[in-house]
């Protein structure tokens, strides 16, 4: 009996793995339309509120078309293209609102964009030897929270905590004497943990060109 149920959960995912209306897909399309909204709202300088919640909004559903998919058997090709990519447009957004604000400086968004067009091209790479990609790690999902919760509290600009005193540049926000939102450190902590995935990925994707003779 346990077989014919487990037979009757894989024909079902086989049903749906090419379908586009799903529930999952609908919650993440709408994540998708969310990103310029909040762009626009930050950067029309009206509401620091309305704007975290919105980006909030975009930012915790993530989990949400995650687990409907998984638990409804409805995960999808679709879905899974477009969730990871909703996420990055979604970082991007938040970097590059930031900078244009004047809450972060320019190397950070600098860094990220560089970091994730390097993994693209890795991953373009991969898919062109026909390598395996490798899989999701524990440091990338860890990345993507620790930015997504910094970016969202720079968003909301509070609570504000002292500087270290280390250093006098606007270039390393919360190093210098100045006060800065307690999230920026979540944002040092993400940007630390992305370099790492970098590495990681690299390596795994090396051994992925060497399995298949390149």
């Amino acid at each position: 009996m346990a077989t014919d149920a487990h037979d009757v959960s894989s024909e079902e995912s086989e049903e749906h793995i090419h379908d586009v209306y799903t529930l999952a897909n609908i919650i993440t399309v709408l994540r998708l339309i969310l990103v310029p909204i909040f762009l626009a709202v930050l950067l029309s300088d009206r509401s620091d509120v309305l704007a975290f919640g919105l980006f909030a909004l975009a930012a915790s559903t993530d989990w949400l078309d995650g687990q409907i998919a998984r638990r409804t058997g409805t995960v999808t090709e679709l879905g899974k293209a477009i969730d990871p990519l909703v996420d990055r447009l979604l970082i991007a957004a938040g970097v590059l609102g930031l900078f244009l604000i004047g809450r972060i400086p320019l190397w950070l968004p600098a860094l990220l964009v560089a970091r994730d067009t390097y993994l693209l091209g890795g991953a373009a790479v991969l898919v062109r030897r026909k390598a395996r990609r490798p899989p999701v790690t524990f440091i990338g999902k860890a990345t993507t929270m620790l930015l997504l919760l910094g970016f969202a509290g720079l968003i909301l600009n509070w609570p504000q905590v002292p500087g270290i005193g280390l250093v006098t540049t606007f270039e390393l926000p919360g190093f210098g004497s100045e006060p800065v939102a307690l999230w920026m450190w979540f944002v040092y902590a993400g940007v630390v943990t992305s370099l790492m995935t970098a590495v990681i990925y690299t390596k795994q994707a090396r051994r992925s060109l060497a399995a298949v003779g390149s």
